[in-house]
């Protein structure tokens, strides 16, 4: 039997389907170099990656991006090549991102952003893959001075990726660098989603946000941590929930900046705070989760755009950097334009696409907010976020609640897009369980 958020009445044009899943995933939101070209029976077929990913075992292996000269060059082309629709009919962003906003993006892409700087970045880390049940998994893994230092396992979400834990991995490992404490140290590991980045793209359905838990468990065990503590927003915050209600060996906490509480866990009358949180999900519903029932239903078909055209992918992970960031729906005021560039670029030059968006379809009845995560939990609730969930809906689902915080600035993309804060909710949360 279906359960009905209050107000549903006022969101009748979202599909009930639609609703009845992005509320049952917590708003899953995001819950909401082959350098040669292959000749087929079709003729010549354009490399569908610019980077030759080595096939993964169960060793961890180093990894480095390399992309390819040839995959630089097609997306020279492919964005000199555009053809743009006409200007949007509204005066606003209502209809998506509007026209002029496009083409300037574009135009720095094309001629002043670095096309070697995504390889830079991520190769001034130490990067590895393995293989877990099967699949090949790309992680960022940097161990800090400290031999006492705290490991930390970061997962990203959609439409972000590791490109978002950039900016924290330094902060996070050598904290008396960055105005911390050496007991604030922690070790990093940051997975690549299933599908995204340099992680393999699944070949079966199954990859849901449980199997993803379970995965991440079996990294940690395999990086040789004994205890260890997960943070996670966006899908993230799913994989995270997940772990949580797993419990596996070793697990210590866990420390949400996007909790899935929806649906809302209501006793009784809403209080106004209730209430105005209750009114931010209905006006998402209203304006903003067209992008989920695609992803969530035909994935595939909205891959032959996204993977074939570089504006295209673009403006679908653009759009969202707009609407979700703190940011008044100017995303270049909180993230830099090459900032938000290098997270496009790792979904362009992998061609992830298709296999990004099949998330949504794999976790389409996911219901989390109804399962008993018994581990301490933190949460920081940042003021841009997509809805502001009230903490008496933290206290009712997660019985061991030990930290909530609202943070003076930030969005959906909150280590992306304040990083110091970002760093500071960690090291104020993780406090409290350090050994």
């Amino acid at each position: 039997m279906d359960e009905a958020l209050p107000g549903d009445d006022v969101a009748d044009r979202t599909p009930l389907a639609l609703r009845r899943t992005l509320l049952q995933a917590g708003l899953g939101l995001g819950a909401l170099g082959l350098a040669s070209v292959k000749a087929g029976a079709h003729g010549a077929i354009a490399p569908s990656i610019g980077v030759d990913l080595p096939p993964a075992t169960e060793a961890v292996r180093p990894f480095r991006v390399a992309i390819a000269p040839a995959a630089i060059e097609d997306l020279r082309r492919r964005l000199a090549m555009t053809r743009w629709p006409e200007q949007e009919t509204v005066t606003d962003g209502s209809q998506g991102v509007q026209l002029h906003r496009a083409r300037s993006l574009v135009d720095y892409w094309r001629d002043v952003y670095d096309m070697g700087r995504l390889e830079r970045r991520l190769n001034a880390f130490p990067q590895f893959r393995t293989a877990i049940d099967g699949l090949g998994i790309h992680f960022l893994h940097v161990r800090s001075k400290h031999a006492n230092a705290l490991p930390i396992i970061l997962t990203h979400g959609w439409p972000g990726s590791v490109v978002e834990f950039l900016d924290v991995i330094g902060p996070l490992t050598d904290p008396e660098a960055h105005g911390g404490r050496a007991e604030d140290a922690f070790h990093v590991v940051i997975p690549s989603l299933p599908g995204y980045g340099f992680s393999d793209k699944p070949r079966q359905t199954g990859w849901d946000v449980p199997k993803i838990a379970t995965a991440w468990s079996t990294l940690m065990k395999r990086l040789g941590y004994r205890r260890w503590v997960a943070q996670g927003g966006d899908w993230g915050a799913h994989v995270t929930t997940w772990l949580g209600v797993q419990k596996p060996e070793g697990l210590a906490a866990i420390h949400l900046n996007f909790p899935t509480l929806s649906p809302p866990p209501l006793e009784g009358e809403p209080t106004a705070e209730e209430k105005a949180a209750i009114a931010e999900l209905k006006a998402f519903f209203r304006t903003m989760t067209g992008y989920g029932a695609i992803q969530e239903t035909r994935p595939q078909t909205l891959g032959y755009g996204l993977v074939d055209s570089p504006v295209g992918q673009a403006m679908w992970i653009y759009e969202k950097f707009t609407d979700w960031s703190d940011s008044n729906h100017n995303p270049e005021s909180v993230i830099s334009r090459d900032a938000m560039l290098d997270d496009i670029m790792l979904y362009w030059i992998t061609g992830s696409g298709a296999s990004s968006a099949r998330l949504y379809a794999e976790n389409s009845g996911d219901q989390e907010s109804r399962r008993v995560v018994d581990i301490p939990v933190g949460v920081s609730i940042f003021p841009g976020e997509i809805y502001r969930p009230p903490r008496i809906w933290g206290e009712r689902t997660y019985p061991k609640l030990f930290y909530w915080n609202r943070v003076a600035k930030g969005g959906h993309f909150a280590a992306f897009e304040q990083p110091a804060l970002f760093t500071s909710e960690l090291r104020t949360c993780f406090a409290h369980i350090r050994t």
